[in-house]
């Protein structure tokens, strides 16, 4: 049975993150993942994974200044980017997350690959220890325009070279679909490095109900495949949460 991951950066966001936490675990996930919880005592967090019994999947590194949308790509900027690897780390740590995403950045050029090149092996080494997940996440060039990390296979290039068990891809369907579509060849020749998959409705960014991909399907491929951790409810509702979820008893 698919089991399902609620991303609180977009469910249950008028809650605080513990309450939120909660709310998932009533309505039946059995893990909760974040974009920037760092405003949340990690003690907080904790309290209300240890007492639903969730687990917390990932969290990314911060998005950096207006307009940056990440730091690791961005040159000349590196102590920046390792701050933050380095603190979402920590926060991983203190939460018991099995995964960051390091966030790329506007930028493009050979300066910019190497420099996201060099950060994530310094993000890989310093997860190595405690055991933790590095993603890195192709976004569609609608919503991130001039993100540097706009494909899959640009992502298979980067993990090849870093060449480190650390460094996973985070496959989110909704931005695979905007930029390449074919998703289920894409999953299947990607998923030696898959490390989480994400999903959302295309072109609206909605409940997996709606829009043109068929994730009854998707769903039952990716099952098909193997693939047997929860899968991360990464969409926008269009009012409260709750009215949304009919997808999970499918």
């Amino acid at each position: 049975m698919t089991e399902f991951s609620a991303n609180l950066g977009f469910l249950w966001t008028e809650l605080s993150l513990p309450d939120a936490i909660r709310a998932a675990a009533r309505a039946g996930f059995c893990a909760v993942e974040c974009h920037w919880p760092y405003d949340t005592p990690a003690a907080d967090v904790s309290a209300a994974l240890n007492k639903t019994g969730l687990s917390m999947l990932g969290l990314n590194t911060i998005r950096g200044n207006a307009g940056d949308n990440g730091l690791a790509a961005l040159t000349g900027r590196q102590d920046e980017a390792r701050a933050a690897i380095d603190q979402a780390l920590e926060y991983a740590v203190a939460t018991g997350a099995k995964a960051v995403h390091v966030m790329a950045g506007i930028a493009q050029g050979d300066d910019a690959h190497e420099t996201f090149i060099d950060n994530l092996r310094h993000a890989c080494a310093q997860a190595r220890p405690d055991g933790i997940m590095i993603l890195i996440e192709p976004l569609n060039a609608y919503d991130a325009p001039g993100y540097f990390l706009q494909t899959s296979a640009q992502a298979l290039g980067i993990i090849s070279q870093v060449n480190a068990p650390e460094l996973k891809l985070m496959f989110d369907c909704y931005h695979i679909q905007i930029m390449e579509g074919d998703l289920t060849r894409r999953l299947q020749n990607c998923l030696p490095v898959i490390g989480h998959i994400q999903f959302a409705s295309v072109p609206e960014r909605g409940d997996p109900s709606k829009g043109e991909i068929n994730y009854r399907h998707i769903f039952a491929q990716i099952a098909q495949m193997g693939y047997a951790a929860p899968l991360g409810a990464e969409y926008k509702p269009d009012g409260p949460t709750e009215p949304t979820l009919g997808w999970l008893n499918w």
